[in-house]
């Protein structure tokens, strides 16, 4: 029978490998859809355009 340290060492250096894979997955997600945005933006200009405008509007009356 493993000691209770062997085990709680072992979920660590598990969970730990999944956190890693997570944010490899969440940050490769994050690039695909930057890439696509970007993709959108040259097929539609005029819609870039105006999500951009509309975008600055929020931000100008976003209250920090």
């Amino acid at each position: 029978m493993p000691n209770q340290e062997s085990r709680e060492s072992y979920e660590d250096t598990a969970r730990q490998e999944t956190d890693a894979e997570r944010r490899r997955r969440r940050a490769q997600f994050l690039r695909d859809l930057a890439e696509a945005r970007e993709l959108r933006d040259r097929v539609q200009p005029r819609r870039a355009k105006t999500a951009r405008l509309r975008h600055a509007m929020r931000m100008r009356t976003f209250r920090w």
